[in-house]
């Protein structure tokens, strides 16, 4: 993730600074956003209670100096102190939790990786009692494949997956679909996913199968078509993506229609492509088994839902909110922007991707693996070789430079 986009930046600085119904600065407490209730954040004042939170890279308003930031507000409205730190993918969450190596308080893990959790009782049931502005988020981002009865999760941010492409290195009659990632004329100048179930999906999206499938010959299939792709891919990629895509270092790439927004904005030669077979994706507030301090928790995520913070950070991440309250703060250009926000309609036409069987996650990780392992022999192969050639040459000198040296003694 990265910065926000300047121009909203500038808009809502105007905002902030006018005192408006969006935040106010009190300079008796120190904090900046408005809330709805006060009293009910002041529970925990002086007790010295901290909270571990786990999130995205870049995935809050952060910046004091020119904007706000919504950790340490939220430790100067509470006296909560906020431990904050990053994950780069949902199977990394997954793996740290998983193998006991770290504990958290909150995580906002993806949708899929929520089922998941959710199966293998890793994530518990939250008291909603305790988080009265959860009325505030979009009755359309509730009842979902992942969590059907609302019970294990509060929706921070959605978006859809799409294509961002350099509009001076891509000729637009090839984008009419997934297709664009398989073709040659954009070999070595093409970014894919780096973690299976999105590299997967969209394999299987190009075939025409659902990318919820279960079926191995479908999937072996998918596994098929990426091999064939990864001769194109100059690299495999995450957050990498920014440096690339907005540095011009490559042509075509799949990601997030927010990350799209924040990436053209920083480079006007960017633009972005929604294929009609896509995916939503879906990033909400948890809570795992074992969390310390709970009730602190769900009052960190009631804080994140108040009109004025989530409105913050969705200025500043670039990323779709599910707040109602939120969206009426955002300025109407952003909310009409059809990238950030795509017509309710398409929306309401999408599935996010689901927790798939333990069977099919097996497969699927055994081929991705092999396919990441592909060719990798043959680098190694060649490293080898060039250090046996180095050894050859460096006792090449040394014998001739002793051959000379005994020569030279006849004289």
């Amino acid at each position: 993730m990265k910065k926000f986009i300047g121009f909203f930046l500038a808009v809502l600085m105007i905002i902030l600074s006018s005192v408006s119904a969006f935040g106010y600065y009190s300079e008796a407490e120190g904090y900046s956003t408005e809330v709805e209730d006060y009293d009910y954040y002041q529970k925990f004042q002086g007790q010295g209670i901290e909270i571990d939170v786990c999130n995205w890279g870049e995935y809050v308003a952060n910046d004091s100096v020119n904007f706000l930031d919504v950790n340490e507000d939220f430790e100067k409205l509470t006296g909560i102190k906020v431990n904050y730190t990053l994950f780069a993918s949902n199977e990394e969450l997954y793996t740290k939790l998983k193998s006991g190596g770290a504990s958290y308080d909150i995580i906002v893990p993806s949708d899929y990786m929520i089922g998941k959790m959710i199966s293998e009782g890793m994530i518990q049931k939250l008291d909603f009692d305790n988080i009265p502005n959860y009325k505030y988020i979009d009755e359309k981002y509730k009842n979902t494949n992942f969590d059907p009865n609302n019970e294990y999760s509060v929706p921070m941010y959605w978006g859809v997956v799409g294509i961002i492409y350099n509009t001076t290195m891509v000729d637009e009659e090839d984008l009419t679909g997934w297709n664009i990632l398989w073709n040659e004329k954009y070999a070595d100048n093409m970014l894919m996913f780096s973690n299976s179930r999105d590299a997967f999906a969209l394999s299987l999206l190009d075939l025409g199968y659902d990318f919820n499938t279960t079926d191995e010959m479908e999937i072996e299939e998918a596994a098929g078509h990426l091999r064939a792709q990864k001769p194109l891919v100059q690299a495999y990629v995450m957050d990498e993506i920014y440096d690339k895509m907005e540095g011009g270092e490559a042509a075509v790439a799949p990601y997030y229609n927010g990350d799209a927004v924040l990436m053209m904005d920083v480079n006007e030669d960017l633009n972005f492509f929604l294929p009609d077979n896509t995916s939503i994706f879906i990033d909400s507030f948890c809570i795992p088994e074992g969390a310390k301090n709970k009730e602190a928790a769900e009052m960190y995520i009631n804080y994140m839902c108040e009109s004025t913070v989530a409105a913050a950070n969705s200025y500043y991440v670039g990323y779709s909110t599910p707040h109602i309250g939120a969206l009426e703060l955002l300025d109407e250009e952003l909310v009409e922007n059809e990238i950030a926000y795509p017509d309710e309609e398409f929306i309401a036409s999408l599935d996010a991707l689901l927790t798939l069987p333990v069977e099919t996650t097996t497969l699927t990780d055994a081929l991705w693996t092999d396919i990441m392992a592909q060719g990798s022999n043959s680098v190694i192969f060649q490293a080898v070789f060039l250090i046996i050639v180095i050894i050859i040459y460096i006792i090449y000198k040394i014998v001739t430079a002793h051959i000379k040296k005994k020569r030279m003694s006849y004289y």
